[in-house]
């Protein structure tokens, strides 16, 4: 039994258990058949006894004595014999004919389980060839199996969800690697740099050391919070406990505590705009949305935040002024280490819209994303209200109308 395929044991389980119903049912059919045809009695109907009377009148005719015992007895036991001849046939035929059916029946049975068997078991073997067909370098295969929702389609659709998280896990994995490996060499070129010019000194001196150790210092700095940057976003793509009751209005006045900024003037608008989150995250949120707006700001500009409510989502808007954002570039300054002036300054890294954009996602909210025609950004973040679910499943949307001008 351990030998045979999955679809051969359920072949001969169906038909075992066919086989089993069939023949108790051919059991109780002939039992009760065989208690409704009753065994021959020796009652004599009127019709037997005409005929009987006619017998023994003949037989009187003819002078003998006691024909009409002999005439009876005779008859009776040729009605018996008859009567227990044709039950004993009806039931042999019965028992023969039932027996013959149920083997017809039992090998249609067979051929059917295995037909259904195999339907029933394609699934698994289109579960199985995905299965094969996954890599790492590959993880777009899918089952996306219809029909009702059973256990089958439940499994399928599980390892299908399955391989969309080790897809995005490979994905963030990949993209991790290649962006620290590409922005990493530039710290690492400081270093090496700073390292190489005094080395090649025959007697630096104290200062030159010391300048030297400052430079790989900021350098060890910049890689330090470059990494930081990159595993937030990566983590960013796991399943995370999204579960604190917070407000984004005290988000923002905890993230304006402390920062100063030299001829920027920041103006608050501030509004309870409960949601339910990650603490953490969302602070992260509102810090690069203010960093992006006072780095690309121009002297004397301003920064507007503001938190409000609508009637399913928590709205968090950060508006700017600045140097003009062409139309096309607003998208492009939400994929990693996008900059919107030359890549070579080094105040940012390219990665806080890129954790903006994240993070907002994480939290199944919408973003949008609008340039002034006079410069700067418009930047509004909705997140899913506290105790409200949105009818349909959000996504991150940049869009490039421009609104009025502040």
């Amino acid at each position: 039994m351990s030998t045979l395929s999955a679809r051969s044991r359920l072949t001969l389980l169906y038909t075992s258990l066919f086989a089993l119903g069939g023949g108790t049912l051919v059991a109780i059919t002939y039992v009760l058949v065989a208690h409704s045809l009753h065994s021959p009695t020796t009652s004599i109907t009127p019709e037997v006894q005409r005929a009987v009377a006619r017998c023994v009148q003949a037989v009187q005719t003819h002078g003998r004595p006691g024909a009409m015992v002999k005439c009876t007895a005779l008859y009776t036991n040729a009605v018996q014999a008859g009567a227990a001849s044709q039950r004993s046939t009806t039931l042999n035929h019965l028992l023969t004919y039932s027996l013959l059916g149920l083997a017809a029946v039992v090998v249609l049975a067979a051929v059917g389980g295995w037909v259904a068997a195999g339907r029933i078991l394609r699934p698994v073997h289109r579960l199985t060839a995905a299965a094969r067909a996954a890599t790492e370098q590959n993880l777009s295969q899918r089952i996306a199996l219809q029909g009702p929702r059973d256990e089958l389609r439940e499994l399928a659709d599980t390892f299908d969800n399955m391989l969309e998280r080790l897809n995005r896990a490979f994905t963030s994995q990949r993209q991790f690697i290649a962006n620290a490996s590409h922005e990493l060499r530039t710290p690492l070129t400081v270093m090496r740099t700073a390292i190489d010019v005094v080395l090649a000194k025959p007697a630096p001196t104290r200062e030159e050391l010391v300048s030297m150790a400052t430079e790989v210092r900021q350098a060890v700095d910049h890689a330090e919070r470059l990494i930081e940057a990159l595993l937030v976003l990566a983590r960013n793509e796991q399943t995370r406990a999204l579960t604190d009751p917070l407000d984004l209005a005290v988000i923002a006045e905890d993230a304006l505590e402390g920062r100063s900024t030299d001829h920027i003037t920041t103006i608050t608008e501030f509004d309870e705009a409960p949601v339910t989150g990650d603490g953490v995250l969302l602070e992260r949120l509102v810090a690069n949305l203010l960093d992006n707006a006072e780095r690309y700001n121009v002297e004397d500009g301003t920064v507007t935040i503001s938190t409000s409510t609508n009637d399913k989502a928590s709205v968090l808007r950060v508006t700017n002024t600045g140097t003009i954002v062409p139309a096309d570039m607003v998208d492009r300054l939400f994929l990693p280490f996008t900059r919107l002036d030359d890549r070579t300054r080094h105040e940012g890294f390219g990665l806080g819209l890129t954790l903006v954009s994240s993070i907002t996602a994480v939290h199944r909210g919408t973003l949008n994303a609008s340039a002034f025609p006079s410069g700067g950004l418009d930047i509004t973040v909705c997140l899913p209200r506290r105790g409200t679910d949105l009818s349909s499943d959000p996504g991150t949307h940049l869009g490039t109308d421009s609104p009025p001008q502040p």
